[in-house]
Protein backbone atom coordinates (compact mmCIF):
# COMPACT_ATOMS: atom_id res chain seq x y z
CA UNK A 1 0.00 0.00 0.00
CA UNK A 2 3.09 2.45 0.41
CA UNK A 3 4.14 1.66 -3.01
CA UNK A 4 0.55 2.72 -4.19
CA UNK A 5 0.85 5.62 -2.04
CA UNK A 6 3.71 6.96 -3.76
CA UNK A 7 2.93 6.36 -7.06
CA UNK A 8 -0.35 8.60 -6.83
CA UNK A 9 1.73 11.14 -4.76
CA UNK A 10 4.47 11.32 -7.19
CA UNK A 11 1.75 10.92 -10.31
CA UNK A 12 -0.05 14.20 -8.57
CA UNK A 13 3.42 16.25 -8.35
CA UNK A 14 4.29 15.36 -12.18
CA UNK A 15 0.52 16.83 -13.00
CA UNK A 16 1.71 20.20 -11.23
CA UNK A 17 4.10 20.74 -12.68
CA UNK A 18 2.40 21.60 -16.20
CA UNK A 19 -0.76 23.03 -14.69
CA UNK A 20 1.66 25.90 -12.84
CA UNK A 21 3.24 26.66 -16.38
CA UNK A 22 -0.47 27.37 -17.31
CA UNK A 23 -0.95 29.49 -14.09
CA UNK A 24 2.43 30.96 -14.89
CA UNK A 25 1.01 32.32 -18.57
CA UNK A 26 -2.35 33.46 -16.71
CA UNK A 27 -0.94 35.46 -14.12
CA UNK A 28 1.54 37.40 -16.43
CA UNK A 29 -1.14 37.65 -19.38
CA UNK A 30 -3.47 39.81 -16.71
CA UNK A 31 -0.06 41.74 -15.85
CA UNK A 32 0.08 45.10 -17.81
CA UNK A 33 2.79 44.28 -20.84
CA UNK A 34 5.06 45.58 -23.18
CA UNK A 35 3.95 48.48 -24.98
CA UNK A 36 1.28 47.65 -27.81
CA UNK A 37 2.48 47.62 -31.28
CA UNK A 38 1.47 49.87 -33.77
CA UNK A 39 0.74 49.66 -37.41
CA UNK A 40 3.69 50.98 -39.32
CA UNK A 41 3.53 54.08 -41.23
CA UNK A 42 5.86 52.35 -43.94
CA UNK A 43 6.13 48.50 -43.89
CA UNK A 44 8.11 46.08 -45.96
CA UNK A 45 6.73 44.73 -48.91
CA UNK A 46 4.42 40.82 -48.89
CA UNK A 47 3.28 38.25 -50.10
CA UNK A 48 -0.25 36.59 -48.45
CA UNK A 49 0.00 32.72 -48.74
CA UNK A 50 -3.11 31.04 -48.50
CA UNK A 51 -3.48 27.36 -49.11
CA UNK A 52 -7.39 26.27 -49.91
CA UNK A 53 -8.80 22.77 -50.37
CA UNK A 54 -12.38 22.82 -51.69
CA UNK A 55 -13.30 26.32 -49.97
CA UNK A 56 -15.90 27.78 -52.48
CA UNK A 57 -18.46 28.92 -49.92
CA UNK A 58 -15.91 30.63 -47.64
CA UNK A 59 -12.29 32.02 -49.69
CA UNK A 60 -14.74 35.42 -50.93
CA UNK A 61 -15.34 37.18 -47.70
CA UNK A 62 -11.61 36.03 -46.35
CA UNK A 63 -9.99 37.65 -49.61
CA UNK A 64 -11.96 41.01 -49.03
CA UNK A 65 -10.77 41.32 -45.45
CA UNK A 66 -7.09 41.02 -47.28
CA UNK A 67 -7.62 42.97 -50.08
CA UNK A 68 -8.06 46.00 -48.92
CA UNK A 69 -5.02 46.07 -47.00
CA UNK A 70 -2.42 45.59 -49.36
CA UNK A 71 0.10 47.81 -51.19
CA UNK A 72 1.04 48.19 -55.01
CA UNK A 73 3.59 45.54 -55.25
CA UNK A 74 2.12 43.08 -52.79
CA UNK A 75 1.18 39.10 -53.68
CA UNK A 76 -1.86 37.54 -52.89
CA UNK A 77 -1.49 33.77 -53.62
CA UNK A 78 -4.04 31.45 -53.26
CA UNK A 79 -3.14 27.97 -53.92
CA UNK A 80 -5.77 25.35 -54.78
CA UNK A 81 -4.84 22.48 -53.46
CA UNK A 82 -6.47 19.32 -54.78
CA UNK A 83 -9.86 21.21 -55.32
CA UNK A 84 -13.06 19.35 -56.46
CA UNK A 85 -15.02 22.58 -56.61
CA UNK A 86 -14.56 26.05 -58.13
CA UNK A 87 -12.10 27.44 -55.59
CA UNK A 88 -9.46 28.62 -58.15
CA UNK A 89 -12.13 30.42 -60.13
CA UNK A 90 -13.63 32.35 -57.85
CA UNK A 91 -10.63 33.36 -56.07
CA UNK A 92 -9.13 34.78 -59.21
CA UNK A 93 -12.30 36.81 -60.20
CA UNK A 94 -11.92 37.71 -56.33
CA UNK A 95 -8.60 39.37 -57.66
CA UNK A 96 -6.16 37.05 -56.11
CA UNK A 97 -2.98 35.27 -58.17
CA UNK A 98 -4.20 31.66 -58.00
CA UNK A 99 -1.65 28.48 -58.66
CA UNK A 100 -3.78 24.91 -58.83
CA UNK A 101 -1.67 21.84 -57.20
CA UNK A 102 -3.04 18.41 -58.20
CA UNK A 103 -1.33 15.51 -56.39
CA UNK A 104 -3.30 12.70 -54.77
CA UNK A 105 -1.20 10.92 -53.30
CA UNK A 106 0.80 14.01 -51.29
CA UNK A 107 -2.37 15.94 -49.88
CA UNK A 108 -2.37 17.84 -46.68
CA UNK A 109 -1.26 21.74 -46.32
CA UNK A 110 1.96 21.18 -45.77
CA UNK A 111 2.68 20.17 -49.15
CA UNK A 112 0.14 23.10 -50.70
CA UNK A 113 2.38 25.80 -48.33
CA UNK A 114 5.25 24.31 -49.97
CA UNK A 115 4.05 24.29 -53.51
CA UNK A 116 3.01 27.81 -53.14
CA UNK A 117 6.32 29.11 -51.57
CA UNK A 118 8.17 27.41 -54.55
CA UNK A 119 6.02 29.67 -56.53
CA UNK A 120 6.80 33.14 -55.40
CA UNK A 121 10.51 31.99 -55.60
CA UNK A 122 10.02 33.65 -59.20
CA UNK A 123 9.40 37.01 -57.45
CA UNK A 124 9.23 36.70 -53.39
CA UNK A 125 8.91 39.28 -51.24
CA UNK A 126 10.31 40.27 -47.64
CA UNK A 127 7.53 39.32 -45.55
CA UNK A 128 5.29 36.11 -46.20
CA UNK A 129 2.24 35.68 -44.07
CA UNK A 130 0.10 33.17 -44.22
CA UNK A 131 -3.65 33.21 -43.71
CA UNK A 132 -5.76 29.80 -43.75
CA UNK A 133 -9.09 30.26 -46.60
CA UNK A 134 -11.83 30.46 -43.73
CA UNK A 135 -10.57 33.22 -41.89
CA UNK A 136 -11.14 36.87 -41.30
CA UNK A 137 -8.42 39.15 -41.10
CA UNK A 138 -8.83 42.04 -39.24
CA UNK A 139 -8.03 46.08 -40.55
CA UNK A 140 -4.54 46.55 -39.99
CA UNK A 141 -3.33 43.10 -39.01
CA UNK A 142 -1.12 42.59 -42.03
CA UNK A 143 0.78 45.40 -41.51
CA UNK A 144 1.16 44.69 -37.87
CA UNK A 145 2.54 41.38 -38.30
CA UNK A 146 4.79 42.61 -41.61
CA UNK A 147 6.39 45.46 -38.99
CA UNK A 148 6.61 42.78 -36.30
CA UNK A 149 7.96 40.04 -38.17
CA UNK A 150 10.77 42.81 -39.99
CA UNK A 151 11.65 44.31 -36.74
CA UNK A 152 12.77 41.19 -34.89
CA UNK A 153 13.97 39.33 -37.64
CA UNK A 154 11.69 35.72 -36.76
CA UNK A 155 8.11 34.55 -37.15
CA UNK A 156 5.06 36.06 -35.54
CA UNK A 157 2.01 34.87 -35.13
CA UNK A 158 -0.62 36.69 -34.70
CA UNK A 159 -3.91 36.47 -32.10
CA UNK A 160 -5.97 33.72 -33.89
CA UNK A 161 -9.03 32.84 -32.44
CA UNK A 162 -11.96 30.63 -33.49
CA UNK A 163 -15.97 31.82 -32.24
CA UNK A 164 -18.58 29.29 -31.77
CA UNK A 165 -21.37 30.04 -34.42
CA UNK A 166 -24.38 31.96 -33.36
CA UNK A 167 -27.29 29.77 -31.64
CA UNK A 168 -24.26 27.35 -31.11
CA UNK A 169 -25.07 25.03 -27.62
CA UNK A 170 -22.98 25.51 -23.90
CA UNK A 171 -20.37 22.87 -25.22
CA UNK A 172 -19.44 24.82 -28.21
CA UNK A 173 -19.04 27.99 -25.91
CA UNK A 174 -16.80 26.31 -23.73
CA UNK A 175 -14.89 25.18 -26.71
CA UNK A 176 -14.44 28.70 -27.67
CA UNK A 177 -13.49 29.62 -24.07
CA UNK A 178 -10.28 27.01 -23.99
CA UNK A 179 -8.84 28.23 -27.83
CA UNK A 180 -8.75 31.74 -26.75
CA UNK A 181 -7.02 30.31 -23.27
CA UNK A 182 -4.20 27.96 -25.90
CA UNK A 183 -4.16 30.65 -28.63
CA UNK A 184 -4.13 33.71 -26.80
CA UNK A 185 -3.85 34.07 -22.92
CA UNK A 186 -1.36 31.34 -22.66
CA UNK A 187 1.45 32.91 -25.71
CA UNK A 188 0.61 36.75 -24.16
CA UNK A 189 1.67 35.59 -20.84
CA UNK A 190 4.66 33.91 -22.09
CA UNK A 191 5.31 36.93 -24.34
CA UNK A 192 5.72 39.01 -21.27
CA UNK A 193 8.70 36.83 -20.10
CA UNK A 194 10.21 36.98 -23.68
CA UNK A 195 9.36 33.62 -24.33
CA UNK A 196 8.43 32.60 -27.65
CA UNK A 197 5.16 30.68 -28.83
CA UNK A 198 3.45 28.04 -31.01
CA UNK A 199 2.67 28.84 -34.66
CA UNK A 200 -1.04 28.18 -34.86
CA UNK A 201 -1.49 27.83 -38.50
CA UNK A 202 -3.62 31.17 -39.26
CA UNK A 203 -2.07 34.46 -38.98
CA UNK A 204 1.69 33.77 -38.98
CA UNK A 205 4.38 35.99 -40.85
CA UNK A 206 7.66 34.79 -42.16
CA UNK A 207 10.79 36.58 -43.11
CA UNK A 208 11.08 35.42 -46.59
CA UNK A 209 15.01 33.95 -45.44
CA UNK A 210 13.24 31.36 -43.10
CA UNK A 211 10.28 30.07 -44.84
CA UNK A 212 12.40 30.26 -48.21
CA UNK A 213 14.59 26.96 -46.64
CA UNK A 214 12.13 25.69 -43.97
CA UNK A 215 11.01 22.20 -44.32
CA UNK A 216 6.80 22.59 -44.78
CA UNK A 217 6.35 19.84 -47.45
CA UNK A 218 4.43 17.14 -45.02
CA UNK A 219 1.21 15.51 -44.41
CA UNK A 220 1.86 16.42 -40.56
CA UNK A 221 -1.53 16.82 -39.10
CA UNK A 222 -0.41 19.78 -37.40
CA UNK A 223 2.20 20.77 -39.62
CA UNK A 224 2.13 24.35 -37.83
CA UNK A 225 3.07 23.29 -34.24
CA UNK A 226 5.78 20.99 -35.71
CA UNK A 227 7.22 24.36 -38.09
CA UNK A 228 7.39 25.95 -35.14
CA UNK A 229 9.14 23.82 -33.22
CA UNK A 230 11.74 23.10 -36.31
CA UNK A 231 12.13 26.61 -36.52
CA UNK A 232 12.77 26.93 -33.17
CA UNK A 233 15.97 24.42 -32.36
CA UNK A 234 17.21 26.18 -36.17
CA UNK A 235 17.36 29.54 -34.01
CA UNK A 236 13.75 31.06 -35.04
CA UNK A 237 11.43 30.83 -32.39
CA UNK A 238 8.35 32.42 -33.17
CA UNK A 239 7.28 35.64 -31.51
CA UNK A 240 3.44 36.30 -30.35
CA UNK A 241 1.31 39.40 -31.49
CA UNK A 242 -1.75 40.29 -29.58
CA UNK A 243 -2.27 43.29 -31.77
CA UNK A 244 -3.13 41.03 -35.05
CA UNK A 245 -6.38 39.78 -34.90
CA UNK A 246 -7.02 36.64 -37.23
CA UNK A 247 -10.33 34.91 -36.40
CA UNK A 248 -12.30 31.82 -37.86
CA UNK A 249 -15.47 29.94 -36.90
CA UNK A 250 -16.09 26.43 -35.57
CA UNK A 251 -17.58 24.33 -38.13
CA UNK A 252 -21.38 23.77 -37.44
CA UNK A 253 -21.17 19.92 -38.43
CA UNK A 254 -20.98 17.28 -35.91
CA UNK A 255 -18.50 15.38 -38.22
CA UNK A 256 -16.68 18.55 -38.94
CA UNK A 257 -16.51 19.31 -35.30
CA UNK A 258 -15.28 15.64 -34.35
CA UNK A 259 -12.77 15.68 -37.15
CA UNK A 260 -11.49 19.01 -35.82
CA UNK A 261 -10.88 18.08 -32.54
CA UNK A 262 -9.71 14.62 -33.54
CA UNK A 263 -6.72 16.30 -35.23
CA UNK A 264 -6.26 18.99 -32.98
CA UNK A 265 -5.50 16.72 -30.01
CA UNK A 266 -4.19 13.50 -31.86
CA UNK A 267 -1.30 15.72 -33.66
CA UNK A 268 -0.72 17.71 -29.90
CA UNK A 269 -0.24 14.51 -28.22
CA UNK A 270 1.91 12.90 -30.89
CA UNK A 271 4.26 15.90 -31.05
CA UNK A 272 4.11 16.21 -27.38
CA UNK A 273 5.61 12.24 -27.39
CA UNK A 274 7.50 12.67 -30.48
CA UNK A 275 9.21 15.73 -29.84
CA UNK A 276 8.92 17.45 -25.93
CA UNK A 277 11.89 14.92 -24.69
CA UNK A 278 14.44 15.86 -27.20
CA UNK A 279 12.79 19.33 -27.21
CA UNK A 280 13.88 19.74 -23.14
CA UNK A 281 16.86 18.24 -23.50
CA UNK A 282 18.34 20.48 -26.30
CA UNK A 283 17.14 23.52 -24.41
CA UNK A 284 19.47 22.32 -21.21
CA UNK A 285 22.15 20.92 -23.95
CA UNK A 286 22.21 24.83 -25.54
CA UNK A 287 21.46 26.65 -22.43
CA UNK A 288 18.49 27.92 -24.83
CA UNK A 289 15.95 29.96 -22.97
CA UNK A 290 13.82 30.07 -25.73
CA UNK A 291 13.66 26.46 -26.16
CA UNK A 292 13.07 25.70 -22.55
CA UNK A 293 9.91 27.98 -22.93
CA UNK A 294 8.71 26.17 -25.59
CA UNK A 295 8.97 22.71 -24.07
CA UNK A 296 7.36 24.29 -21.00
CA UNK A 297 4.32 25.46 -22.95
CA UNK A 298 4.02 22.10 -24.97
CA UNK A 299 4.42 20.53 -21.79
CA UNK A 300 1.00 21.50 -21.34
CA UNK A 301 -1.72 18.86 -22.34
CA UNK A 302 -5.32 19.82 -23.43
CA UNK A 303 -7.18 20.71 -20.57
CA UNK A 304 -9.83 18.46 -20.85
CA UNK A 305 -7.29 15.28 -20.57
CA UNK A 306 -6.13 16.64 -17.79
CA UNK A 307 -8.96 16.87 -15.83
CA UNK A 308 -10.14 13.11 -16.48
CA UNK A 309 -6.49 12.20 -15.43
CA UNK A 310 -6.80 13.99 -11.84
CA UNK A 311 -10.34 12.79 -11.72
CA UNK A 312 -9.42 9.61 -12.50
CA UNK A 313 -6.76 9.96 -9.37
CA UNK A 314 -8.35 11.21 -7.11
CA UNK A 315 -11.25 8.38 -6.96
CA UNK A 316 -8.31 5.85 -6.42
CA UNK A 317 -7.11 8.02 -4.13
CA UNK A 318 -10.18 8.35 -2.07
CA UNK A 319 -10.07 4.49 -2.42
CA UNK A 320 -6.41 4.08 -0.89
CA UNK A 321 -7.55 7.00 1.92
CA UNK A 322 -10.45 4.48 3.11
CA UNK A 323 -7.55 1.83 3.37
CA UNK A 324 -4.52 3.67 4.27
CA UNK A 325 -3.93 7.02 3.84
CA UNK A 326 -5.30 10.13 3.33
CA UNK A 327 -2.31 12.00 1.58
CA UNK A 328 -2.61 11.00 -2.15
CA UNK A 329 -5.84 12.75 -1.78
CA UNK A 330 -4.69 15.58 -0.49
CA UNK A 331 -2.03 15.92 -2.60
CA UNK A 332 -4.26 15.28 -5.87
CA UNK A 333 -6.83 17.43 -4.29
CA UNK A 334 -4.25 20.35 -4.53
CA UNK A 335 -3.10 19.70 -7.83
CA UNK A 336 -6.47 19.72 -9.48
CA UNK A 337 -7.28 22.90 -7.04
CA UNK A 338 -4.47 24.97 -8.56
CA UNK A 339 -5.78 24.02 -12.29
CA UNK A 340 -9.14 25.08 -10.91
CA UNK A 341 -8.04 28.84 -9.94
CA UNK A 342 -5.72 29.02 -13.31
CA UNK A 343 -8.71 28.60 -15.63
CA UNK A 344 -11.20 30.60 -13.12
CA UNK A 345 -8.67 33.25 -13.08
CA UNK A 346 -8.41 33.10 -17.08
CA UNK A 347 -12.19 33.19 -17.25
CA UNK A 348 -12.30 36.52 -14.97
CA UNK A 349 -9.95 38.08 -17.04
CA UNK A 350 -11.22 37.51 -20.38
CA UNK A 351 -13.70 34.60 -20.55
CA UNK A 352 -17.00 36.26 -18.99
CA UNK A 353 -17.82 37.33 -22.69
CA UNK A 354 -17.51 34.10 -24.48
CA UNK A 355 -19.32 32.01 -21.63
CA UNK A 356 -21.09 32.56 -18.39
CA UNK A 357 -20.36 31.71 -15.13
CA UNK A 358 -23.73 29.23 -15.49
CA UNK A 359 -22.12 28.02 -18.19
CA UNK A 360 -19.21 26.77 -17.07
CA UNK A 361 -20.92 24.33 -14.76
CA UNK A 362 -21.36 22.46 -18.29
CA UNK A 363 -17.38 21.68 -18.46
CA UNK A 364 -18.17 18.26 -17.03
CA UNK A 365 -19.99 17.39 -19.60
CA UNK A 366 -17.65 18.75 -21.92
CA UNK A 367 -14.94 16.78 -20.32
CA UNK A 368 -16.93 13.79 -20.49
CA UNK A 369 -17.22 14.18 -24.00
CA UNK A 370 -13.60 14.10 -24.93
CA UNK A 371 -13.05 10.70 -23.28
CA UNK A 372 -13.97 8.82 -26.87
CA UNK A 373 -11.59 11.05 -28.28
CA UNK A 374 -8.35 10.17 -25.94
CA UNK A 375 -9.18 6.59 -26.03
CA UNK A 376 -9.14 7.09 -30.19
CA UNK A 377 -5.58 8.20 -29.40
CA UNK A 378 -4.61 4.88 -27.89
CA UNK A 379 -6.07 2.38 -29.94
CA UNK A 380 -6.58 4.18 -33.30
CA UNK A 381 -4.88 7.18 -33.49
CA UNK A 382 -5.45 9.52 -36.67
CA UNK A 383 -1.88 9.72 -38.65
CA UNK A 384 -3.34 11.22 -41.88
CA UNK A 385 -4.46 14.98 -42.89
CA UNK A 386 -8.20 15.35 -42.96
CA UNK A 387 -9.95 17.97 -44.42
CA UNK A 388 -12.48 19.47 -41.93
CA UNK A 389 -16.27 19.53 -43.15
CA UNK A 390 -17.63 23.61 -41.95
CA UNK A 391 -21.19 22.99 -42.52
CA UNK A 392 -24.27 20.76 -42.20
CA UNK A 393 -24.87 19.06 -45.53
Amino acid sequence: MIVIEAVLILTSLVLLTPIMVLLLQVLMALMKGRPHSVEPNIRPGLAVLIPAHDEAEVIVETLASIRPQLSDGDRLLVVADNCNDETAAIAQNAGAEVVERRDPEKRGKGFALDFGVRHLHSDPRPIVIIIDADCQVEKGALAILAGECQSTGQPVQGRYLMHAPEQSDLKMQIAEFAWLLNNRIRPMGFSRLGMPCRLMGSGMAFPWEIISNAGLASDHIVEDLKLGIDLAIAGHAPKYCDEAVISSVFPTSDKGIESQRTRWEHGFLQTLKEQGPSLLSLAFSRNDRSLLGLALDLAVPPLALLVIMLTGLMAVAVVVGMISSWSPLAVAFMTMSTLAVAILLAWVGWGRDVVSGKALLSVPRYVLSKIPLYFKYLFNRQKSWVRTDRDDH
